[in-house]
């Protein structure tokens, strides 16, 4: 489970009683987008033509630009999921980043989702030995591409939230 049983108001948006603007919802799902596509060929290698991580991830962006309606990223976001079902290991894992992805456009809080599932899956990927420093590595390259206006509230969440998300960002 990554979402807490009580939920932080500065990820909720302002449309639903918290203190999320539209601007910083949507640097979070491109940043969310930007995390699974990165683990994105982990999954495509073992199952090249299923496209439903990848379309996740594109809808998600195009939630963004205000090319879909959120529902429809949403939806993306479970068929995303329904890929992972079958899979084990780095595959699954990055798929469910890329349904993490997709499902912030609906639930912001969703972000730290696709960035844990991503680090499970470098974990996953990487030889038992090398595996803790892939993830740290990998939460260490997801941190620089946070946006500057966000940056904070991640880091804070990811503070908040560790312990929940299997403790991958102790980075």
């Amino acid at each position: 489970m990554i979402l807490p049983k009580q939920r932080d108001p500065r990820l909720i948006t302002v449309r639903r009683g918290g203190t999320l603007q539209d601007a910083d919802h949507h640097l979070l799902a491109l940043w969310a987008a930007d995390c699974a596509a990165h683990v994105l060929p982990l999954f495509e290698a073992t199952q090249p033509n299923d496209d439903r991580p990848r379309r996740a991830i594109a809808l998600a962006r195009a939630w963004t630009r205000g090319e879909v309606p959120m529902t429809e990223a949403r939806t993306a976001a479970g068929h995303a999921n329904a890929a992972a079902r079958d899979l084990s290991g780095a595959a699954r894992y990055a798929a469910y980043a890329a349904g993490q992805a997709a499902a912030v456009a609906h639930v912001a809080a969703h972000e730290l989702g696709a960035a844990a599932y991503a680090i499970r899956a470098v974990r996953a990927a990487a030889p038992k030995a090398e595996s803790a420093a892939a993830g740290r590595r990998e939460c260490q390259w997801q941190r620089e591409q946070l946006p500057e206006a966000i940056r904070d509230l991640v880091l804070d969440d990811q503070r908040l939230r560790n312990d929940i998300c299997w403790s991958v960002f102790d980075c």
